[in-house]
């Protein structure tokens, strides 16, 4: 079943494998996507969807050094060019709008304020164009900020399918800022967008109703890693993470987006298949965040009905021509994370496809 048609949307798609978002940081301090770039996915358009690396909506958005965006005009030129030659080879591409929130430093947003739900830092170093730095402490959002920022996912989502691609996904997953909107240990406000977890969920269900209203909500995915713990966004009350996701997802069931994908370390958890229930459209599963999935569990967690397409990374990395290897059972290549984070070509385009 992982290799056979399905519905996504009004897509397509050939396969149920989906390439999962991954930073890359190859576009540059300007945060244009060049010809390497365009090489990279192109080469993986066989993969029944892919999805582009974080995107950031904002320069205040930006998380990493070398990441690109979707605000000037040069960045989506260069997203124009990656879709054209995804599309050209027969794919099909989403962009993943991310703003990073506190995940990041003013050396990296070429000083743009750090902002988040609340004022406090993550316990750790981030990576900027001046070396590494601690955290800093984010100046909480206002209320009345609120709606910009809203904005701004709004914005950067229209760009992208002007850009060419056919679909967004909004990154509320891995400590960045919606996601910091849901979880308490990021999340400390005392209006009407903290304190319960109905009220935590609120600034994420309003900005997948934005862009939905926008581009359409065929058009739009939406990532959640509860129980992640990851970039200080900790989730370790299972109580408060069920009622949260719960009415989370109760909220997005009846906009029809394209998809929900989960980022879960046990795909037949309680939790997950909870979540399942819930959203009641297209499901999409990515286990192996902390241990790389294999080709015997993407293929189960289809058979097996806990989720109708699996989302990988890793061996997307390494295995351009991926679907294919697992398809006919061939050999593999072994991604190489050293070179996961750098410049050039080496580790990003010169993993070659499978020869006869």
């Amino acid at each position: 079943m992982l290799f056979s048609p399905m519905t996504l949307g009004e897509l397509e798609l050939p396969n149920r494998l989906v390439m999962a978002p991954l930073t890359r940081v190859r576009s540059g301090r300007e945060g244009v996507p060049g010809p390497l770039v365009v090489e990279h996915y192109r080469q993986r358009a066989s993969l029944g969807l892919i999805v582009s690396e974080g995107t950031y909506p904002s320069h205040a958005g930006q998380g990493f050094p070398g990441q690109p965006g979707l605000v000037t005009d040069q960045q989506l030129q260069g997203w124009s060019e990656v879709t054209a030659a995804v599309h050209a080879e027969g794919g099909r591409i989403f962009a993943q709008v991310m703003h990073a929130g506190r995940v990041t430093h003013e050396d990296t947003t070429g000083g743009y304020e750090v902002v988040a739900p609340s004022a406090i830092a993550i316990d750790g170093e981030t990576r900027t164009y001046e070396g590494k730095k601690p955290f800093p402490v984010p100046r909480a959002l206002d209320t009345s900020e609120l709606p910009g920022i809203i904005e701004e996912f709004v914005t950067a989502s229209r760009k992208a399918i002007n850009a060419g691609f056919d679909g967004v996904e909004l990154h509320s997953a891995n400590g960045y800022l919606l996601h910091e909107f849901l979880t308490p240990a990021a999340n400390q406000r005392d209006d009407v967008y903290g304190g319960s977890p109905a009220n935590r969920a609120r600034f994420v269900i309003e900005v997948a109703q934005a862009v939905a209203d926008a581009i359409g909500a065929d058009r739009v995915g939406i990532r959640i890693s509860p129980e992640h713990n990851v970039q200080g966004a900790l989730e370790s009350d299972a109580a408060d993470v069920q009622e949260t996701y719960a009415h989370l997802v109760d909220a997005l069931a009846p906009l029809k987006l394209a998809y929900l994908s989960v980022l879960h370390r046990d795909p037949a958890s309680e939790l997950v298949r909870d979540l399942r229930t819930r959203f009641g459209g297209t499901f999409l599963l990515n286990s192996g965040f902390g241990v790389i999935t294999t080709r015997e569990e993407a293929m189960s967690i289809v058979a097996d009905g806990h989720a109708d397409a699996v989302v990988v990374g890793r061996p997307a990395i390494a295995n351009p021509d991926l679907v294919r290897r697992w398809r006919d059972g061939l050999p593999t290549n072994e991604p190489d994370p050293t070179t996961f984070y750098s410049d050039g070509a080496e580790g990003y385009t010169d993993y070659p496809a499978y020869q006869n």
